[in-house]
């Protein structure tokens, strides 16, 4: 026999056993392997589309991730603005008390003072009312001790009368 140049036999046997093997394997093995490549394609694209969901799910959560950051940063803003408008407030409020109170005392002292200046005046007015009376009366007293100097008085003070 030679195998370059096979007989008619030899090529029938061998293609009897090869369709007889491609039954064999048909029946027992293709289903199995075609089940196994079937379930795993099928694990495959279920892998990519939960890739695909968890993907959205991401960039959802990264949306609302930066939308709370965003409203976080404006409260902020919004708080550090309104402390800010207090703070303004509260020196304000401070700065015109403390100026409404030294208007106060300004004039309580500008009251005193004058108070404090009337009385002195009228305290000297009546010191000097007293040092004149006591002028007058020694200087009286002096001028009526003698008789001629009462009568030259008087005559003085008659003709001073007598002139208005």
């Amino acid at each position: 026999m030679d195998l370059v140049n096979p007989g008619f036999g030899l090529v029938f046997w061998t293609a009897i056993t090869f369709l007889i093997l491609l039954w064999i394997l048909r029946k027992f093995a293709w289903k199995p392997i075609l089940g196994a490549v079937s379930d795993r394609e099928k694990s495959i694209k279920d892998a990519l589309e939960s890739a695909e969901d968890a993907k959205k799910e991401m960039q959802n959560l990264q949306a609302d991730n930066e939308r709370i950051l965003k409203e976080a940063r404006a409260e902020r803003d919004a708080m550090l603005k309104e402390a800010r408008e207090l703070k303004e407030g509260i020196v304000a409020e401070a700065k015109e008390q403390a100026k409404s109170e030294g208007d106060k005392m300004i004039k309580q002292a500008q009251a005193t003072i004058e108070s404090e200046k009337t009385a002195a005046v009228a305290e000297i007015k009546a010191q000097v009312a007293n040092l004149s009376v006591d002028i007058a009366e020694k200087i009286i007293k002096g001028e009526l001790s003698d008789k001629k100097k009462q009568l030259k008085l008087v005559d003085d003070m008659l003709g001073d009368i007598k002139l208005n």
